[in-house]
């Protein structure tokens, strides 16, 4: 009996749904508390200050800090490039393994650009 091939694509997929689920909760909530509510004043001035938030970020070794870059920033990468390799797929502009490379590499380049230079990890 031949055993079926062994893909790599559930990984990609759930990357893929988790940053759409990010998408559809996270950053509405992100965009409304930065852009809307403590530009009005109906946050207080020290919940946003550079020290609280970088003492949140950085308390319990950086987890929360790590959950909310991921939710906030690398899942939806993730989310964005499956969406761009399926395209280019889809347009039969790249076929094979070059383009998984270069699509989830580059996401895979951005978060950890993003982890690292957020500060969260030091």
């Amino acid at each position: 009996m031949n055993q079926p091939k062994r893909s790599d694509e559930p990984i990609w997929w759930a990357l893929f749904s988790a940053g759409g689920v990010c998408f559809a909760m996270v950053i509405p909530g992100l965009v409304l508390t930065l852009s809307l509510l403590y530009p009005l004043g109906l946050l207080p001035e020290a919940a946003f200050s550079y020290s609280r938030v970088q003492q949140l970020l950085q308390s319990f070794w950086g987890l929360p800090g790590l959950a909310f870059a991921g939710a906030a920033i690398c899942l939806p990468l993730f989310h964005a490039m499956h969406r761009v390799h399926h395209g280019l797929h889809d347009l039969k502009l790249a076929q094979g393994r070059l383009a998984k490379i270069f699509c989830y590499g580059l996401a895979s380049l951005l978060s950890a650009v993003a982890i690292v230079y957020s500060g969260i990890i030091a």
